[in-house]
């Protein structure tokens, strides 16, 4: 079973292998943070895209709120 492993985790074996002098894991261990970065600022960037989303969403169901409740009023004007 493959667990989840944190950028914390990442780093945590990158100070172990300073320490110990073995640096033969290093550039693979900075691809995998390297890695994991990139995928924390998308998802955040997705985030603050949906939520602009979810904002400019609401504001065009006011406005057709307001277009619909205008076009009844100028319907009942014709009658």
């Amino acid at each position: 079973m493959y667990l989840n492993r944190t950028l914390c985790d990442v780093l945590e074996e990158m100070r172990m292998s300073v320490k110990t002098l073995n640096f033969c894991c290093l550039s693979g261990l900075i691809e995998e943070a390297q890695s994991m970065g990139n995928r924390m600022e998308a998802k955040l960037e997705d985030i603050r895209d949906v939520e602009r989303m979810l904002k400019e969403r609401s504001e065009l169901n006011k406005e057709i709120k307001k277009l619909e409740a205008k076009k009844e009023e100028m319907e009942g004007n014709l009658e």
